[in-house]
């Protein structure tokens, strides 16, 4: 195949959508694919057989889950405009708010009304990922709910809240133990309770069981009908980045800089954003193997470098390098800087047949800018 491209294996999305499926027939919980990590429409018709419908960021992801998946339509923002409320009202089941003075303005159109809370309770330690830092803007607090005026929180179907980042259901429990005690008093009014997504339900050493204890007592306790909106569970390893060599350069230092047709900063931002180094099949970490290398992309930043690895054969100028679990937060991040063109989409179908979904060219370069 032409390269850089990304490709979705649907043995390997089905295996996780199973999982989740299972969670759901267990315990009546209802849970939504967040868009905002994975929206390859192309899997929406094979999504829909497993999961009850999508979560959005905003109108356009709204507007493309009502177009090609047909599920429950779920949106939350920190914030709306006047323009949008309309045409949201009519695609989306649920619309969440981040604050009653967003719930004064907007909630009378809506179907179903609710509001991000901010439980305060931390469990991860990157602040850039954590919605409950001291200076937050994503969600209510509990000192703001109390002060609330009373026909604003009438208005309420529902509460959301949102704190984990690829977790385990252990954070989720510490979490539901705060938001009990605090907004305990809410719940029992709500219809349902979103628990938002960073949950890594298909990751190997998730807990399940715990997972499923913890929905049922929200259930038993408050009434109410549950949703989580994982997106990484949904396509968590089950897509990959291909790309070749383009060049080898000198040694330095004991490690050769390898440049290739992909790159960090355009095709897999997460790669400096969270920063991670990403598993390339075939490599180990360098100095494992006998020949090391330090992969960069074909731009002008100094830092898009993806890692460093070795290998137990030198590499040449046109081998392939696959880089596994370029499924999430790829495609819904990547960006045409230096003008490099995006990768192609592929998807890899149970008999293992590649079919093209999407190539991108200079047009789609030209009218980004």
């Amino acid at each position: 195949m032409e390269t850089p491209a990304y490709v979705i294996d649907e043995k390997l999305l089905t295996r996780n959508l199973e999982i989740l499926s299972a969670v759901q027939k267990s315990t009546g919980a209802k849970i939504l694919l967040a868009q905002k990590c994975f929206s390859a429409f192309y899997f929406y018709p094979l999504i829909r057989k497993y999961l009850a419908g999508t979560a959005a960021s905003g109108l356009y992801e709204a507007k493309l889950s009502a177009e090609y998946f047909c599920g429950e339509n779920h949106v939350y923002s920190p914030a709306y405009t006047a323009a949008e409320i309309p045409e949201l009202a009519e695609i989306c089941d649920h619309v969440i708010f981040n604050s009653f003075r967003q719930v004064e303005k907007f909630a009378q159109y809506v179907k179903s009304a609710g509001l991000r809370i901010n439980p305060e309770h931390s469990t991860q330690k990157i602040s850039m990922y954590d919605p409950c830092g001291e200076n937050s803007r994503l969600g209510v607090r509990l000192d703001e709910f109390k002060s609330a005026r009373p026909d604003l929180v009438k208005k309420l179907s529902g509460l959301h809240f949102h704190t984990l980042c690829e977790q385990n259901s252990d954070a989720l429990e510490e979490t539901v133990a705060v938001v009990e005690k605090n907004f305990g008093a809410y719940l029992a009014n709500m219809k349902w309770l979103n628990l938002g997504g960073g949950h890594h339900i298909t990751k190997k050493n998730y807990d399940i069981e715990r997972l499923e204890k913890i929905i049922r007592r929200l259930q038993k306790n408050f009434g109410v009908e549950i949703y989580l909106e994982p997106g990484e569970a949904v396509a968590l390893d089950a897509g990959f980045l291909v790309s070749k060599v383009l060049e080898i350069q000198p040694a330095r230092n004991g490690v050769s800089n390898a440049i290739i047709d992909a790159s960090a900063a355009c095709h897999m931002p997460d790669v400096l954003e969270m920063p991670y180094r990403p598993e390339i099949i075939g490599a180990a970490a360098v100095g494992v193997k006998k020949f090391n290398y330090r992969f960069g992309g074909a731009t002008c930043l100094a830092g898009d470098v993806i890692g460093e690895y070795s290998f137990d054969d030198p590499l040449r100028e046109g081998d392939e390098i696959i880089f596994r679990d370029m499924a999430i937060y790829t495609m819904v991040k990547n960006n045409t800087f230096n003008g490099v063109k995006l990768p192609a989409i592929y998807a890899r179908d149970l008999s293992g047949n590649l079919t093209l979904i999407k190539n991108f060219d200079y047009e789609d370069f030209k009218s980004r800018v």
